[in-house]
């Protein structure tokens, strides 16, 4: 069953930094969606379950409805690599991929639409939405009891931002016993979700081209963006040190991580490290696909560089101090007036 790989392993990394180790972090708010959407009767006995994902949510649902016994099928886009498509088709999963973007939105809007014309097409269906279902971050509560069990006080948690679901949900359960955790988002440059303009983005797995209805920005008090090299870098060194088989979003994750909790040896930390890095064995854990794609880094900056704008970050590893404002609050952040937020889930 699922359940042995749901609850993360915790793994101390440093004197005051303890990384928060999932095989497969989207397996938790795939079960509870589902689990709450059966108990509300919203799964009938021939429900379909429809999703567009390119990532590990998508293979999370597919996990989840093969153990009930149930229809999945997933839209998704060429972006979704070959290991993954077979292992969602070897769950019985239907997989239909969005060959063409669309003229705004891109991949995303295009696997919007698509799923819109499935539900329509189908009796009966029903939609994990997981960027705007609140039982995405509610998922989380676990996670934040076992830290407050097995840590106490908890200072800081540094973690990729996706859906916002995993950093959202863990941060506000701690804050009812600790208001004063502090939250750490890590994104892409070329990512909209905290501040820069939508652009193409080599690293996969967190930032987004849509603003996701979980994304509550006044949990976050700063926020690093990182490059695709220094994400790998970080990962390859996270197995290195801690034969912590991750990867990239664990790769950025720790790239914050690590600097934070040594500039703050009387903090304690957690990073969450989300997935396992099998899928990874041919590019990020292959020095020849770094090397021949130009991602191979020598040596990765000692700090970020600070800036005081979202409009000010560069390509390389940049801070910002976020101040656990609304996006709508931060000078310098492009304006999201008339962006209407995805109403389906879209990693």
């Amino acid at each position: 069953m699922t359940e042995a790989q749901m609850i993360p392993r915790l793994v101390r990394l440093g004197p005051n930094l303890y990384g928060t180790v999932f095989t497969l972090m989207k397996l938790l708010p795939a079960h509870y969606i589902l689990q709450r959407a059966d108990q509300r009767g919203e799964l009938g006995e021939d429900t379909v379950v429809v999703e567009t994902t390119s990532g590990t949510f998508g293979l999370a649902l597919a996990m989840q409805c093969a153990l009930m016994e149930r229809r999945l099928i997933l839209v998704s886009d060429p972006a979704i690599d070959p290991n993954l498509y077979r292992r969602l088709t070897d769950l019985g999963a239907r997989v239909e991929i969005c060959q063409e973007p669309a003229p705004v939105g891109g991949y995303q809007e295009a696997r919007l639409r698509r799923l819109a014309e499935i539900r329509a097409e189908l009796p009966d269906s029903f939609c994990p939405e997981q960027y705007s279902n609140p039982d995405n971050p509610r998922s989380y509560g676990v996670v934040a009891d076992m830290l407050h069990q097995t840590l106490g006080d908890v200072d800081c948690v540094i973690g990729p931002v996706g859906s916002g679901g995993s950093m959202c949900g863990t941060v506000r359960a701690l804050r009812e016993r600790t208001p004063h955790t502090r939250a750490i988002g890590v994104d892409s440059h070329r990512s909209v979700l905290f501040g820069q303009p939508d652009g193409p983005r080599g690293l996969r797995g967190l930032g987004n081209s849509l603003w996701p209805a979980n994304l509550d920005h006044t949990v976050f008090d700063e926020i690093h963006w990182c490059s695709a090299a220094e994400a790998y870098a970080q990962t390859r060194a996270l197995h290195a040190r801690h034969a912590l088989f991750q990867g990239p979003t664990s790769g950025a994750a720790y790239l914050a991580a690590q600097w934070w909790a040594a500039r703050h040896p009387d903090r304690l930390c957690v990073v969450m490290l989300p997935d396992e890095g099998y899928r990874y064995q041919a590019t990020v854990y292959d020095d020849r696909w770094l090397a021949d794609n130009g991602l191979r880094l020598d040596a990765l900056p000692a700090e970020p560089v600070t800036v005081t704008s979202p409009a000010e970050a560069g390509d390389g590893w940049t801070r910002f101090d976020w101040g656990r404002r609304a996006y709508d609050d931060v000078p310098g952040a492009v304006p999201r007036a008339g962006r209407p937020l995805p109403e389906q889930a879209l990693s």
